[in-house]
């Protein structure tokens, strides 16, 4: 990012996201932008609107002759059990503000402050982007992301994850596990019914199906689903986000039956080599929290670590949102919430879910 200008003349106003040039504008500009995600894109916020009905905003700021010069992609989350929140981006592991200078960065800023408050939210959260230089709060130990090249084939890419869980991938490879991708209405099915189980097994509220069937739509052919099947029956499925070259494997998990038969081991590895058929170059792993059992998992892959910063801010007297199932607040609750039998699980997470953002 370029230093502040000190003449900076700008204009910071809230675009209408359902007026076709202007997301078209926007995406466009999105796309060239170092540190973007598919997070900042208009289609990733009217999706996330749609399938939760947490309000999408986004801000631009735009200099003196009305080229863009920052964005800042933002939901207005909220729910009677974990309050109010202006997040940038919800439902997602990044977002924050995109910004040619430092300038740019403080003044969308302010208006995202600004916004929360006269929508009455009480935190502001900015997840990744440009730094504000005052008045926010700055975490970078707890997230972790993992993002590393593709390999140059399959073998290759095989040999390329490290001699331990190569191992188990090998072990996967010979269950005679089928693999089958799509966006198709059973490829959204398998997934579901997969995601499901694997979230209540966590001790977690599943997001609403409405969520992973409006992003399917949103993103056509930059969406899809990979699902890994045992004698017809699916397994382990994940639905991956494809922006910029790289392929991120975002929504996933696996059944009981996944962890014997090495089904999410094989489900990234197939991922992996899908991708790189697709024309992608990168694996975004996404994030993970630090020294977490999915932080490590990763790591076992050969991923390396790359600390997340994120920027809140909470008005004077308000306690922070705490919305991490792993806080002691939350403990007894994933407890319970395990033993849970899959309709109530299904029934009652997504109305739970739709205030975690």
């Amino acid at each position: 990012m370029n230093a502040p200008l000190v003449h900076e003349k700008l204009a910071v106003r809230q675009v209408d996201l359902n007026a076709a040039d202007e997301a078209a504008r926007i995406d466009a500009w999105v796309r060239i932008q170092p540190g973007a995600t598919p997070f900042h894109l208009p289609r990733w916020l009217t999706a996330i609107e749609r399938g939760t009905g947490n309000k999408a905003y986004c801000l631009v700021a735009e200099n003196e002759v009305g080229q863009l010069a920052g964005m800042v992609p933002l939901h207005a989350v909220g729910s009677p059990l974990f309050g109010r929140a202006m997040v940038s981006s919800g439902f997602a592991v990044g977002g924050g503000i995109l910004a040619l200078s430092q300038g740019v960065a403080d003044r969308l800023a302010d208006a995202v402050w600004e916004l929360a408050i006269a929508l009455k939210c009480p935190t502001a959260e900015l997840r990744g982007g440009a730094i504000p230089h005052q008045g926010w709060t700055i975490q970078s130990d707890a997230y972790a992301n993992f993002e590393r090249e593709l390999a140059a084939d399959d073998e290759a890419q095989l040999l390329a994850i490290p001699r331990k869980q190569r191992a188990e991938v090998r072990k996967g490879l010979e269950k005679g596990l089928v693999v089958e991708t799509g966006n198709a209405q059973r490829d959204l099915d398998w997934h579901y019914r997969v995601y499901a189980e694997s979230v209540r097994n966590l001790g977690t509220p599943v997001f609403p199906r409405a969520l992973m069937a409006e992003t399917l739509k949103a993103f056509g052919d930059e969406a899809d689903i990979l699902t890994v099947l045992s004698d017809g029956k699916p397994v382990a499925s994940v639905l991956s986000l494809y922006f910029n070259g790289a392929v991120m494997p975002y929504w996933g998990g696996g059944v009981w039956q996944a962890r014997a038969l090495r089904a999410n081991d094989v489900m990234y590895y197939a991922l992996m080599n899908h991708a790189r058929q697709r024309g992608c170059t990168r694996f975004d792993f996404g994030r993970s929290k630090v020294d977490s059992g999915a932080y490590f998992f990763k790591k076992n892959w050969g991923f390396e670590p790359e600390p997340l910063s994120y920027s809140t801010r909470t008005a004077d007297g308000s306690p922070p949102r705490d919305v991490n199932p792993n806080s002691a607040k939350y403990r007894s609750v994933v407890s319970a919430w395990q033993k849970l039998p899959m309709p109530i699980a299904n029934l009652i997470g997504p109305w739970i879910s739709r205030g975690l953002g």
